[in-house]
């Protein structure tokens, strides 16, 4: 079986979990924009198609490219996953990754969850912002659970 993962990575987290995953299976990788570069014949070569991206606002980045190619890639293995600082444990995970695809995709692609972290050194500015303005919101949530807290 022949495997591609494609992903985009701001951070690095995103990136080794795609290196791992291309190394476990002997498969090839390319990143977002070296993906969307190439031509609709180049992907009939692979069995198995693999997008990873990072959690960004209750959805995946640049996962559209991947969930807008899927219906033409149907009769492939096609799988999803999302690259997030939250706790495997997070009670609020299901739902989320519940809404990264539409319904109906759901049929024929997979979606996973990977715990990473939050690297502020290697975050762009608006990224940054964005999560300075999130923690805000948080900390003066009045009645914040302790996930939130955390």
């Amino acid at each position: 079986m022949k495997i591609l993962t494609v992903y985009s990575s701001q951070t690095g987290f995103t990136k080794r979990y795609a290196e791992w995953l291309t190394a476990k299976v002997n498969g090839d990788i390319l990143t977002y924009k070296e993906a969307r570069e190439k031509s609709n014949d180049f992907f009939e070569q692979y069995d198995a198609i693999v997008y990873g991206g990072w959690a960004l606002g209750g959805g995946v980045v640049n996962s559209k490219w991947f969930i807008d190619k899927a219906e033409e890639w149907k009769e492939k293995k096609l799988a999803l996953f999302c690259v997030g600082a939250s706790p495997m444990e997070n009670p609020e995970l299901p739902e989320a990754m519940s809404k990264f695809v539409p319904e109906d995709k759901k049929q024929f692609i997979e979606v996973f969850y990977c715990q990473g972290g939050i690297d502020y050194s290697k975050m762009k500015a608006p990224s940054k912002l964005g999560m300075k303005a999130f923690v805000k919101m948080l900390k003066s949530k009045k009645d914040a659970t302790q996930m939130e807290k955390d």
